[in-house]
């Protein structure tokens, strides 16, 4: 429920309105989308930046390679465990002052990340970017959506979807070039004028909150169990290796997950206002599109991550020819993405599992075609351009269908958890990606959690062992594909249920 609000934000803080000559400016709703595109960009920019820099930190650290791999893992880590919690706070509290203050700890993360004189603090700081992350991501789909209006929306979602496209693309190809013109550091620094650009618009154009929620309990006990769950789950992902499989870290990591996930959905099934409804996952449809968001997006940053040490590594790409390569990924999967939704209006299932195919086909060709060879690049150039090509097929209509499958009233609801899925399977992704290859190169070689020094073709193999699992996770993707044949509202209780709200209201 939904009650009017006046200009009282968070904790009562009054909130600044927008600027009044630019309310009164008929491009005011715009300056509103364009506002929030630029977390979305930043954001973007820097989940697949910092892949591509993961072989230099790892050599500039001198650390293991499940270390270094910390760094991309812990922002998203933290983005997940603490995007619930934010999205309710702002639902009982405001959102202006919160977004305005992510934008703030985002730049400053992002500065003392190229600052932090240790991978230790490299690490700290990027769990502190992740959850000004989540500030963000809690509140901009939310605002923008308000300030576009019924008229504007699918327009504004668009403009927003393709800021995050061409962050994502962006993202390798700077960073190479960064990496290869200035240093490492710089790869966060370059967050900071953007995020203290946003702040500055952020007061000047975003409208104040309107609405708050009526229900002010907020669920601490959930949080205090998901938070955990989380971390702990991917901390046994990611360290399973270094650890053994059978050790006594490892067993423990894994059944505390297995524990404070079983507390939490008990808590949240128990409780009257949950951090997270998961009364939407009785749909088989939604359940199914959140594991196959999940595992999509963990085929596409485990592509990123292997595919770095791949280029750099195994090929001796310098940083600003390996980012490039590695731009095609997203390039054809924003080329593509566009049409893939008029395609799945015609052949829902077709167009999915064709898309996984395409991911399939287009990853194992890669891991026939690379041989650290300069002949093999066109080859290898290619496998990636169809790997996005398939992606591109694939996220878009599933997105689109798993929001479908969810009842109307609770289509926010649903949109943010198949955000934290998709935000959850980018750390899996890279964590499993970096547990296969650290185990493969110590099987291969003997050598010990690093990848400096291994011979181009061992490296190259333990690479293909890591395709292997990406194509795994497509098997999977595509199967869960097949619970829906079509963009429905999904039936059984769900449908009784929204057919029984809509007799009542009219």
């Amino acid at each position: 429920m939904q009650v009017a609000h006046a200009s009282e934000g968070k904790f009562g803080l009054r909130e600044p309105g927008p600027s009044r000559f630019l309310l009164r400016r008929s491009y005011y709703p715009w300056l509103v989308v364009g506002t929030t595109c630029i977390g979305a960009f930043i954001g973007q920019v820097d989940a697949s930046i910092v892949q591509l820099a993961l072989p230099t930190l790892e050599r500039s650290f001198d650390a293991p390679l499940d270390e270094a791999s910390w760094v991309a893992v812990a922002y998203v880590l933290a983005f997940a465990s603490v995007l619930p919690v934010f999205a309710r706070i702002a639902e009982m509290f405001g959102r202006k002052w919160m977004y305005l203050f992510g934008f703030g700890l985002f730049g400053f993360s992002s500065a003392l990340c190229g600052l932090a004189p240790g991978l230790a603090w490299l690490i700290a700081f990027r769990v502190l970017q992740g959850v000004s992350g989540a500030m963000l991501g809690a509140n901009s789909i939310v605002i923008l959506v308000a300030a576009a209006g019924p008229a504007r929306r699918g327009r504004a979602m668009g403009v927003f979807a393709a800021a995050q496209a061409v962050g994502v693309s962006v993202g390798p190809a700077l960073g190479g070039f960064l990496l290869g013109a200035l240093s490492w550091h710089w790869i966060f620094w370059v967050n900071v004028p953007f995020a203290l650009a946003a702040v500055i618009l952020g007061w000047l154009v975003v409208p104040i909150t309107t609405k708050v929620s009526a229900e002010r309990r907020f669920d601490w006990q959930g949080a205090l169990l998901l938070m955990p769950a989380l971390i702990t789950l991917l901390t046994a992902v990611m360290e399973a290796h270094a650890w053994g499989l059978l050790s006594v870290p490892a067993i423990g990591c894994a059944t505390a997950a297995t524990a404070l996930l079983a507390a939490f959905i008990w808590r949240e099934r128990a409780t009257r206002s949950p951090l997270v409804d998961l009364h939407l996952f009785r749909s088989a449809a939604f359940s199914g599109g959140c594991l196959a968001a999940f595992l999509s997006y963990a085929m596409l940053y485990g592509m990123f991550f292997a595919m770095s040490f791949a280029l750099v590594r195994g090929y001796h790409d310098p940083a600003v020819a390996a980012g490039l390569r590695l731009t095609i990924i997203p390039l054809t999967l924003g080329i593509v993405a566009p049409f893939s939704g008029a395609l799945y209006e015609l052949r829902p299932r077709l167009v999915m599992l064709c898309g996984m195919a395409v991911c399939i086909a287009a990853v194992l060709a890669l891991t026939a075609t690379m041989t650290g060879g300069p002949r093999s690049l066109p080859g290898v150039m290619i496998a990636l351009a169809a790997f996005g090509a398939g992606l591109g097929l694939f996220i878009a209509p599933n997105n689109s269908a798993t929001i479908a499958s969810a009842p109307t009233d609770r289509s926010g609801e649903a949109g943010g958890l198949l955000n934290l899925m998709r935000s959850f399977g980018t750390g899996v992704g890279v964590a499993a990606a970096s547990s296969v290859l650290t185990w493969r190169l110590e099987t291969a070689t003997g050598v010990h959690e690093r990848t400096i020094g291994v011979a181009e073709p061992a490296l190259l193999a333990a690479v293909g062992d890591v395709m292997l699992m990406l194509v795994t996770f497509a098997i999977i993707a595509g199967a869960a594909s097949l619970l829906r044949a079509r963009p429905e509202r999904p039936t059984g209780s769900f449908v009784v249920a929204e057919q029984a709200r809509q007799r009542a209201a009219g």
